[in-house]
């Protein structure tokens, strides 16, 4: 019989098949593939974008122009712009403002055909090191109120472009969704005074059927009630609420944690179109006792239709022991780590 699951933090339910479990191979999809053509995010392209407003570049080269690891530049299509005042308003009962923000692409490496998997830890670190030292400057514009770090890898993840990269987004508000977690996890701490998210470590880590790796800093696990199959977290052992204010180490053993992840997936669900995103607090606030940044990994193996937009429900289709269970078991010892080439 399938079993309904309530999330722990924001109280949402979920749909589990446990009866009729759908296994890896049971998930019809098309493995992403890197497509060739003209692409303006490839090494000697870096004047098809807009001029860069971070880049690494081990040997010194002169901005906008080759021997980069990791380059971030605006997006040539913002959702939102820089420029101007909020200008809050009312029109009648309903609420505007100008749509004041930022939005950027992380470009995580020089070569078309890598994805972020494939890289070594040394350059997914440098990817991760983009994010932090992106936010720690966005921030100090105290319109921001939250930026958002994702990554959509693949089409039908919604991916426009195929060379690995991804994506930030600074706010004026605080997205609803981030409220809601938020506030879950604020209402947790006012009832047990402690951390939901230390408490899922603790409990994930002593029963182990939902932990898929672990390293030093970091518990790779499937969530008790996952929407999706195959959807994953990476928690950082120690708590902290802003992902910007993490180590060096830290960001060292996220990059081991994060590319154990992505190896495990692509093996056991044949390179799948995924969304990727970092769970961090609202920029402009104080370190939060109630709060701990993460990532979410979620595969791009169903569809969301009329049942989950009407109720908000999710239904999976494959436990998440049994998801933790055949990531856990791939067998990936045998994956070499690709270095990439900063010569342009």
């Amino acid at each position: 019989m399938p079993e309904l699951r309530k999330d722990p933090i924001i109280g949402r339910w979920v749909i589990v098949s446990t009866d009729r479990a759908k296994r890896p191979s049971d998930f019809t999809h098309e493995p992403v593939q890197m497509k060739s053509g003209f692409c303006p995010f490839c090494i000697g392209n870096e004047s098809k974008t807009p001029p860069e407003v971070l880049a690494y570049r081990p040997n010194g080269a002169s901005p906008n122009t080759g021997g980069w690891t990791v380059r971030v530049v605006p997006n040539k299509f913002p959702a939102l712009g820089i420029e101007g005042n909020l200008n809050r308003q009312a029109e009648g009962m309903f609420d505007k403002m100008n749509g004041i923000g930022a939005h950027e692409v992380i470009i995580e490496t020089p070569d078309h055909d890598l994805t972020l998997g494939n890289l070594s830890e040394k350059r997914i670190e440098d990817v991760l090191w983009a994010y932090r030292d992106r936010i720690v400057d966005l921030k100090k514009d105290r319109r921001f109120k939250y930026i958002l770090i994702f990554k959509n890898h693949g089409q039908l993840a919604g991916a426009t472009l195929d060379h690995s990269h991804g994506q930030l987004i600074a706010l004026p508000i605080v997205p609803k969704h981030v409220l809601e977690e938020l506030e879950g996890s604020r209402q947790y701490f006012i009832y047990k005074e402690r951390c939901v998210f230390c408490d899922i470590i603790r409990q994930e880590t002593e029963s182990g059927v939902r932990v898929v790796a672990e390293n030093d800093a970091f518990l790779t696990v499937a969530p008790y009630a996952p929407r999706f199959p195959f959807e994953t977290w990476i928690l950082p052992k120690r708590h902290e609420s802003a992902f910007e204010n993490s180590s060096s180490h830290v960001y060292e053993s996220l990059a081991k944690a994060l590319r154990n992840l992505l190896l495990r997936a692509d093996q056991v669900l044949d390179n799948p179109a995924y969304n990727l995103i970092v769970h961090t607090a609202p920029v402009q606030e104080a370190s939060m006792d109630y709060y701990h940044w993460h990532i979410e990994f979620m595969p791009r193996l169903t569809k969301i239709a009329g049942f989950e937009w009407g109720t908000g429900f999710y239904q999976n289709p494959t436990p998440p022991e049994e998801a933790a269970k055949y990531l856990r078991e791939a067998k990936i010892e045998a994956a070499q780590p690709v270095t990439v080439s900063t010569v342009s």
